[in-house]
């Protein structure tokens, strides 16, 4: 139940920026004013996500989670009842406010697979489930979205986002294992999560992914016409199904060099895009080989987040590795277009393969061959005197 909850939680947050992007161009009659409003959005989550990862590691889950998702899905309502010809300076401060309440149920998910699954092997194969719903959400997402906004208008589309994103936070905040959830051990004053050399080991891969994401994106969208929606569509189906093999096999990688091959792999299997036979079905079953990658990367990083992480900084650590991701991103996107314009419409996935395999060197030099054990016990919910859960270490 608390898992499917954050998977519907998590619903909307895959529209945020396909359906600002079409309801802003609709008011304003601009792309670029468009544009610009879906960037604010993409600058101020990813600026968000650690400060609220940090308040919930001080203070809970429930409170940060209901207070956030009360303000996105507020401003979403706003953005869908403002006027045309609305300024854009509003409309670039309401999408700045939904992108840094965006509420971090995803960190907060992750944060409680330790409790929920205390076996390692267990807990690999949940964060492999976790990084398998996460591609759900954003294959299914946007055309849920864009249906909707074609039948009854953009507007109703961002607020029925908000609606869903406000009913089902809250419904993750109020169970009794959210509620109940303090980080195992004792935050460092003022520390932030990136105080430890492995966190900033992954933040710097995952990056690398994001750049990964970004240029295949561009790359795709130059080369293929108008068969790209339908490419990106079975990219995440890739990354969908891989993460389902993952949680099957035992979640993915369990040290540095398990990490390492399953970059490489990312990578060269992109780099195999730019040779890729003319016409849409070798493309079509090239990207779906290579996305199958994606899922059981993103669990092996969120498996290691537990050891990577100071004292108390779990759910911070967690949002910067969706943070590194949006920003290695935004730099694939700009510099995929850059140099679809200068050297050819598949130089992107050269682009995407080398920030993956780059990222795979990163891994193997800087990750152990083998993942240490945890001291100690592992974190553990038992019931608490009053009757609910709590979650000690």
């Amino acid at each position: 139940m608390l898992f499917s909850t954050s998977v519907v939680a998590r619903l909307p947050l895959a529209t945020f920026s396909i359906g600002l992007l079409v309801h802003v161009e609709q008011l304003t009659g601009s792309y670029a004013a468009a544009g610009a409003v879906a960037g604010a959005l993409a600058v101020a989550q990813g600026a968000g996500g650690p400060v609220l990862g940090r308040l919930v590691d001080r203070r809970g889950q429930t409170v940060v989670l209901l207070s956030s998702a009360l303000v996105a899905g507020t401003a979403l309502a706003a953005v869908a009842r403002v006027p045309a010809g609305t300024p854009l300076p509003v409309l670039l401060a309401l999408a700045t406010v939904i992108g840094f309440a965006t509420p971090p149920i995803g960190a907060c998910l992750r944060t409680l697979i330790p409790a929920l699954r205390p076996g390692e092997d267990q807990q690999r194969r949940a964060y492999a489930v976790d990084a398998a719903a996460t591609e759900l959400t954003w294959v299914s997402g946007p055309p849920l979205a864009l249906a909707l906004g074609a039948l009854a208008g953009t507007g109703v589309a961002l607020t029925a986002a908000g609606a869903v994103l406000i009913a089902a936070t809250t419904v993750f905040a109020l169970s009794p294992v959210s509620r109940a959830w303090r980080p195992a051990g004792t935050r460092r004053t003022g520390g932030s999560a990136l105080a430890s050399p492995a966190m900033r080991t992954l933040v710097t891969v995952m990056a690398g992914v994001g750049v990964l994401f970004g240029a295949t994106e561009v790359a795709v969208a130059a080369s293929s016409g108008p068969a790209a929606g339908v490419l990106l569509g079975l990219w995440g189906v890739g990354s969908l199904a891989g993460g389902v093999v993952a949680a099957r096999l035992g979640g993915g990688a369990t040290g540095g060099r398990s990490f390492a091959v399953l970059l490489a792999a990312l990578g060269v299997s992109h780099l195999a895009l730019v040779a890729a036979p003319s016409g849409v079905v070798p493309a079509a079953v090239l990207i779906t080989v290579a996305g199958s990658l994606i899922a059981p990367i993103l669990a092996s990083a969120y498996a290691m987040v537990d050891r990577a992480a100071p004292a108390g900084t779990v759910t911070e650590a967690f949002a910067w590795l969706a943070t590194a991701t949006a920003v290695g991103t935004a730099a694939g996107a700009a510099a995929g277009g850059a140099l679809a314009d200068l050297a050819g419409a598949r130089s992107g996935f050269v682009l995407a393969g080398g920030a993956a395999v780059g990222a795979a060197v990163v891994a193997l030099l800087h990750i152990p061959v083998t993942a240490p054990r945890r001291e100690g016990p592992p974190p553990a919910v038992r019931v608490a005197a009053g009757g609910g859960p709590d979650v000690r270490e």
